[in-house]
């Protein structure tokens, strides 16, 4: 059986620019434009893309954030509007890799890079503001439809039309749904356990789970 391969809809950068909400201004990178020739992808982001905010957004553990396409058609009914391409701010838009068949700590072949599931993607108020609807965010938590994001673990070139390709399954049950499920929603200590033994977890959602625990 050969490896499973989920076609990508577009690989998307940009660099933060300063807008306008509600007469306060925000530096945000949120909104992305699709690439149309080979990007390199380093360790901490596609070249040409950037964050606003790099104490929240970036870094080892969130260096590219991908969302899936099949979540798109449920949130044009939401938001009553066509959504064009990054429409959530994702570097890279994927089919049928959703929240509740990927696990923490898969193995991918990006082009010539090999990326690593670090934990889903937390939706911040900017998510709001882009598409002027301030309920998505929590939208967004109440579905689980979050996305998630990627570490990279081999650094490389990355074409256009890529795909992305498990190479190599998680040993455990945990999905990025099962730890959406356990920090947005009434849990159990068993399940909080079962998610803080993953290896592959990025250390922001550990701290936040292991302060959880304690109040359980």
């Amino acid at each position: 059986m050969g490896q499973k391969r989920y076609a990508i809809e577009g690989i998307q950068v940009g660099q933060p620019i300063i807008t306008y909400a509600n007469g306060k201004e925000i530096k945000t990178a949120i909104n992305k434009k699709r690439i149309h020739e080979p990007v390199y992808l380093s360790q901490i982001n596609f070249e040409g893309d950037g964050q606003g905010d790099l104490i929240h957004h970036g870094g080892y553990d969130k260096a590219v954030c991908v969302f899936p396409y099949d979540h798109y058609a449920y949130f044009e009914q939401f938001l009553g509007i066509p959504l064009q391409e990054a429409a959530f701010g994702e570097n890279v838009t994927v089919r049928k890799l959703v929240e509740t068949n990927v696990h923490i700590g898969d193995v991918f072949q990006l082009g010539d890079a090999f990326v690593e599931v670090s934990q889903p993607r937390q939706p911040c108020v900017k998510l709001s503001v882009k598409h002027g609807n301030m309920k998505l965010v929590k939208e967004v938590q109440k579905t689980g439809y979050t996305g998630f994001y990627l570490r990279v673990l081999k650094e490389g070139m990355v074409p256009p039309d890529a795909s992305l390709v498990l190479v190599e399954k998680a040993s455990h049950h945990i999905t990025v749904h099962e730890v959406n499920e356990v920090k947005y929603r009434q849990t159990s200590p068993e399940r909080l356990k079962a998610v803080l033994e993953v290896e592959a977890l990025a250390d922001v959602v550990r701290k936040s789970l292991e302060k959880r625990i304690q109040h359980i």
